[in-house]
């Protein structure tokens, strides 16, 4: 790679790092698979670089790479092993909901099926609209409306459990 392109991807792999980091996060719910998600982006943007450094939307073809690598990792066998059960809140980013909340929602999200899981964190936490979430995950308006709302049904079903049987429900998945 040229100088000037090595120089323009390490100015723009800072400057997105910062919001790679929790959307990996909030996606895995683990800070070491989010780290590892965002480092896989990274190499994969760098390889594409000097074809795609003028692309009009850089910021959601990042995106769109960070999304597939999350759903092409769920289907390996090894992602349903956990190694650790702590939050790591530099990755996790500032939330304004209290710690326990915070964290029953992540133990919940952990739960949902991955593309369920997507579809709920891009419409809601980063406030995608349908088409957008459609092009990212790569289907129709009316499956991202329908993952939504299944994500969403399932989210609210585990958010309503006592916590003991969402813990021991997750435990028992590999989560």
């Amino acid at each position: 790679m040229r100088a000037d392109a090595e120089r323009d991807y390490v100015e723009y792999a800072r400057a997105c790092l910062n919001r790679l980091r929790p959307m990996a996060y909030i996606l895995s719910g683990d800070p070491h698979r989010a780290a590892d998600l965002v480092q896989e982006t990274l190499v994969k943007l760098y390889v594409k670089w000097p074809k795609i450094r003028g692309v009009e939307n850089l910021d959601g073809y990042v995106r769109q790479i960070l999304l597939r690598e999350f759903l092409q990792e769920q289907r390996r066998p090894w992602a349903r092993i956990r190694l650790t059960g702590t939050v790591a809140e530099s990755i996790a980013g500032t939330q304004p909901a209290p710690v326990e909340e915070r964290s029953e929602l992540v133990a919940a999200l952990r739960q949902v099926p991955a593309r369920q899981r997507s579809a709920v964190v891009l419409r809601f936490v980063y406030d995608l609209p349908v088409e957008e979430v459609a092009v990212l995950l790569g289907c129709g308006a009316g499956t991202v409306k329908s993952q939504t709302s299944r994500g969403l049904a399932t989210l609210r079903r585990l958010l309503e459990q006592p916590a003991v049987v969402r813990s021991s429900a997750g435990s028992a998945n590999g989560h």
